[in-house]
C-alpha cells in the first residue's frame, strides 16, 4: 500500500504577487524551492492562513533570492499580496518508506527569508 505523505512545506511564507492575468500556477523563489526540496512543475497545495482558501497547483521557479512567492491564474483570486500561507508538498510512500521518512518544513519570516529548517512538524503555535 501506498501513502499520501507530507514530502516538505514553506510554512508561513507571505505572498509578494497575484497575477491574475497568467496562465496559472505558482511562483516560488528558486533558492526556497531547493531548501524545501519542491521541484519546477511540482503539485503543491496552498492553504492561505487569512481567510481559509485551499488550493493546489503546480510551482515554476522565479528569480534566485528574490522572496517571490504568487499565484498566477485563477489562484490569484483566493489570494492578496500580504497574505500568510502554507505551501505544502506531497510524496506517495510505501509504508516502510512512510515510516522513516522525515519531512523538510522550512519557516519563513514576513520577507520569505529562512528562519529555520527543521525535519520533523512541531507540535507548537508558531507566530
Amino acid at each position: 500500500m501506498f501513502r499520501t505523505m507530507m514530502k516538505s512545506k514553506l510554512h508561513r511564507a507571505t505572498v509578494t504577487e497575484a497575477n491574475l492575468n497568467y496562465v496559472g500556477s505558482i511562483t516560488i523563489d528558486e533558492d526556497l524551492m531547493e531548501l524545501s526540496d519542491i521541484w519546477a512543475n511540482e503539485r503543491v497545495q496552498i492553504v492561505n492562513n487569512y481567510n481559509g482558501a485551499r488550493l493546489e497547483t503546480y510551482v515554476i521557479p522565479g528569480p534566485r533570492g528574490s522572496g517571490v512567492i504568487c499565484l498566477n491564474g485563477a489562484a490569484a483570486r483566493l489570494v492578496q499580496p500580504g497574505d500568510n500561507v502554507i505551501i505544502i508538498s506531497y510524496g506517495m510512500m510505501t509504508e516502510e518508506e512512510a515510516r522513516q521518512y522525515k519531512p523538510k518544513v522550512v519557516i519563513l519570516d514576513e520577507a520569505n527569508r529562512p528562519v529555520e529548517t527543521m525535519n520533523e512538524e512541531v507540535h507548537a503555535t508558531i507566530i
